[in-house]
């Protein structure tokens, strides 16, 4: 009887504290990750991907591409068609799940790559910094950092001429 007394006692307070913690830590993580269908690409860092049943706009965190009608905007918009085209697509949220354009932002993957950081090493498109969404800004800031070094895509030729930023401030849509 005194085995069964000390073998059932009831949690501590601190303990159970913890241990809804970590569980409500766990479904939060599993809860961040969906499977996704490849639509079509907008540009270098916009896709369109069917998640749960919905066709939806996707903005990949953490890089900036070239425009439509800037220097390497047509090849970044055919890369990411390449990389995503018949792949099965997982798209993983961050903290901030929508931009100020009711777009999802997003790091997909195609298989066990990162979209975001394979778009940024093909040297087209800039790893940038988007708070609070900085998951994974060490793997982009070191796949520019690759791109640079081996000369990849625009850094070819030293970079752009303008920033995607600097092109769109320049050339705002109507």
């Amino acid at each position: 009887m005194a085995l069964r007394n000390t073998l059932f006692r009831p949690c501590p307070p601190l303990a159970a504290f913890l241990l809804v913690t970590l569980l409500l830590a766990m479904a939060a993580t599993a809860a961040q990750t969906e499977d996704a269908q490849f639509l079509s690409v907008i540009d270098g860092d916009s896709l369109v991907l069917e998640i749960g049943g919905r066709s939806r706009e996707v903005r990949l965190i953490g890089i900036d591409a070239p425009e439509h009608g800037q220097e390497y905007g047509i090849q970044a918009r055919c890369e990411a068609m390449r990389l995503c085209y018949g792949q099965p697509l997982r798209v993983e949220y961050d903290k901030r799940r929508k931009d100020r354009y009711g777009r999802l932002l997003a790091y997909v993957y195609t298989g066990d790559k990162l979209l975001n950081a394979e778009m940024v090493r093909a040297g087209l498109a800039l790893a940038v910094r988007y708070e609070p969404n900085v998951r994974h800004e060490d793997a982009l800031r070191e796949a520019e950092l690759e791109a640079r070094a081996r000369r990849r895509g625009f850094w070819t030729h030293g970079g752009l001429k303008q920033t995607p930023a600097e092109w769109r401030k320049r050339h705002p849509r109507r």
